[in-house]
């Protein structure tokens, strides 16, 4: 594993989630009618996801691990490795989801549940940059 390229990616990431907390609407409301503030948070999570999982193929090509086939698989193959808990996983699997539809159907997003995603589980991916920079720091060659 490159580590210089991970803390590249890991450092995108930390961007994406202080752009979208910056721009959080407090209302899921408020996002509906502002154009501005769901172009943003839109783009920084469907970033953040795919942030997570080229940092988790980055990582899974180092390993003696078959590549995963799908986006949400990576996350599964890290936690098969002991990268990531189960329970992050599942998590950023379901996060696969939303960013498929927002790069592939953006015009059915339901803003109710990107401000909910934004509110419960924006969390989630700064767990993700803490899991991979402490599995990094256990696995040094």
């Amino acid at each position: 594993m490159d580590k210089q390229i991970v803390d590249q990616k890991l450092e995108s990431l930390r961007r994406c989630i202080e752009r979208i907390q910056e721009k959080q609407p407090v209302t899921a409301k408020e996002l509906t009618t502002d154009f501005d503030k769901q172009d943003i948070v839109s783009l920084n999570l469907s970033r953040a996801v795919q942030l997570t999982v080229d940092i988790g193929l980055h990582i899974i090509s180092g390993l003696s691990s078959p590549v995963p086939d799908t986006m949400g698989q990576t996350f599964d193959v890290l936690a098969d490795k002991h990268v990531i808990s189960n329970e992050l996983a599942v998590k950023l699997k379901k996060s696969v989801g939303f960013r498929n539809i927002a790069v592939h159907n953006y015009d059915s997003i339901n803003w109710d549940i990107v401000h909910s995603i934004v509110d419960l589980h924006l969390k989630d991916f700064s767990e993700y940059a803490k899991a991979i920079v402490a599995w990094h720091d256990n696995n040094k060659a």
